[in-house]
């Protein structure tokens, strides 16, 4: 049996993982770029709110090893930061090297700079995919973890133009999506006004070309927070327009503020390089992701596949999805749950198997659902959904998910009868 997984990143990574750990022979990983992790590669944050509670669920359920990793490059533990409790921040330069490891450790055949431009199509189920120079890969069941941000074009249209981030679409080509390529109508998200997409949440500075009083700040704790002057705040249009609703507070309107990831990682969508030269310490800023962040940033959400809650794409026999592409969720952690439950249920499906549906008990298996259930209205799409803040760690604590006691998370995944589940092989 073979699993096809189209885009790398945490999602696809995840999948991987579980696709193997769950039995499949022969488990292909195509990825556009020449890194595996995709915006994984400028992100950091875990471990915050109720990415906690789902970071614990999903190491009982099994997928483990990722997140065990993840916490062995953490630059900083235990942090607060305005609006989230404590969070991990992993180092950017020290992760996608170990993650591509645990991948290839694992028998997975990762094949970078492999793009997929075609399907091969039998019915209802896909064949093959036909890659840029023309490589078909077949295989017996697919993945779409290919995202939703970019390409150039929709950063044009929905956003500021290209912001040269690290998907970098002009030097590998831009997204191209499986389910799309194989006819199925993808949804595009919402902002609040009804504007298609939204933009990513965060930039990176070089920490070199801060002041060295917020550097230290950064080193030894993880966080700095600047007051912005009155005339230089951007205000809260700016962040109106993140995809990351959770960090869409007062507080980041009016402060510059930062977490240490190897770079300074400034928790806004951008913010206009020559207003940023007027905040102390910053005179000398520089942009490391994207290298435009002072115009904008990548625009996400715009290629959402149907799908149902065992994360199997409609209109289409033997095709999952994860990650971004598989809903209005934001984050790392929430790809890497998605991925891991579509890697194992594209093997479960693959022999035959009855798919899993994470129950309503677990945060995980609500969040999936939930958000399944809000993208079919028009409200539910102008909104974005995280373990981390905002709508659905609202819920989380509205409904008792949310918790921080490790014992109670484990004999919550057990009383479901799930424990390791997604570590075992299928018979």
């Amino acid at each position: 049996m073979k699993v096809v997984i189209v885009g790398g990143g945490w999602s696809g990574s995840s999948a991987a993982i579980a696709a193997k750990n769950a039995g499949a022979e022969e488990v292909v990983l195509l990825e556009r770029t020449d890194m595996l992790l995709g915006t994984g590669l400028v992100g950091g944050i875990m471990r915050n709110n109720g990415r906690f509670t789902a970071t614990e669920e999903m190491m009982a359920l099994g997928a483990n090893e990722i997140f065990e990793t993840i916490d062995r490059h953490c630059r900083h533990t235990n942090i607060d930061f305005p609006g989230h409790k404590h969070a991990s921040l992993y180092d950017i330069a020290a992760i996608e090297p170990a993650i591509r490891g645990l991948v290839e450790g694992k028998g997975v055949e990762v094949r970078l700079q492999a793009r997929m431009k075609d399907v091969r199509k039998e019915g209802n189920r896909i064949t093959s995919v036909i890659l840029t120079d023309d490589t078909e890969v077949c295989g017996d069941v697919f993945l779409d973890c290919t995202g939703s941000a970019g390409p150039m074009n929709n950063c044009a249209k929905y956003g500021n133009g290209c912001a040269m981030c690290v998907l970098r679409c002009p030097s590998f080509g831009g997204r191209v999506s499986l389910v799309g390529q194989a006819g199925i109508e993808e949804k595009m998200g919402r902002k609040a006004d009804g504007s298609i997409g939204a933009m990513s949440g965060s930039c990176k500075l070089f920490k070199e070309s801060l002041s060295g009083e917020i550097v230290a700040m950064l080193d030894e704790t993880g966080v700095a927070v600047i007051p912005i002057p009155a005339h230089l705040r951007k205000g809260e249009g700016v962040l109106a327009t993140k995809a990351c609703q959770q960090y869409a507070l007062k507080e980041y309107a009016e402060n510059i503020i930062l977490l240490d990831t190897g770079h300074a990682k400034l928790m806004t969508p951008y913010y206009p390089l020559a207003m940023l030269h007027q905040i102390p310490g910053f005179e000398n800023a520089r942009y490391e992701d994207p290298y435009a962040g002072g115009k904008g940033n990548s625009m996400r959400y715009m290629a959402l596949a149907p799908r149902t809650d065992d994360l199997k794409v409609k209109g289409l026999d033997n095709v999952f999805c994860g990650g971004e592409k598989a809903g209005l969720l934001v984050g790392h952690t929430e790809a890497i749950a998605t991925g891991a439950l579509a890697g194992h249920n594209a093997v479960r499906y693959a022999l035959g198997r009855d798919t899993l549906v994470l129950p309503d008990t677990l945060a995980v298996g609500d969040a999936i659902a939930y958000v399944n259930r809000a993208m079919d209205t028009e409200e539910g799409m102008k909104k974005k959904y995280t373990f981390s803040g905002s709508v659905y760690f609202n819920r989380m604590k509205e409904l008792g998910l949310y918790t921080t006691d490790v014992a109670a998370i484990r004999a919550r995944v057990a009383a479901a009868g799930l424990t390791g589940v997604l570590s075992a092989k299928i018979s």
